[in-house]
């Protein structure tokens, strides 16, 4: 996958869709991602990242990857 040279907190928000907030498990898979990566809570790429998982298998996705 190529990769882009700006950062994402450099980039514009995307056009044309509503944000909506992480469900409890793409929460939780964000958090287990933190913790695995030495980090005490979830930063911005840990919650992009379960942001791409499904809303109802975050969790599941998150234990499979360990």
């Amino acid at each position: 996958m190529p990769s882009s040279k700006t950062p994402p907190w450099k980039k514009p928000n995307p056009r044309g869709q509503r944000s909506q907030p992480l469900s409890p498990s793409q929460k939780e898979a964000a958090k287990q991602r933190a913790e695995e990566n030495g980090r005490p809570y979830p930063n911005l790429v840990d919650n992009m990242w379960a942001a791409r998982l499904p809303r109802d298998a975050a969790a599941t996705d998150a234990k499979k990857s360990k």
